[in-house]
């Protein structure tokens, strides 16, 4: 049986956490996965963070069924 005591966890690090790079949403790369991704001008919007009062939550995940 194992010894009682200390249990060591096996998370990660804790430290200095790193700043994620600024991302630019209008480079060429961005554009081209917004093309394949987003429906309409509503979408690409909602997509990009600019979602408006009133607008539905965006549901994460598949969806069952």
């Amino acid at each position: 049986m194992p010894a009682k005591g200390k249990k060591k966890s096996r998370g990660k690090p804790r430290g200095k956490k790193q700043k994620k790079p600024e991302v630019d949403i209008l480079s060429p790369a961005a554009m081209l996965n917004l093309y394949y991704i987003a429906h309409n001008v509503a979408d690409c919007l909602q997509l990009r963070g600019f979602r408006w009062p009133g607008a539905a939550k965006a549901k994460k995940g598949r969806r069952k069924g």
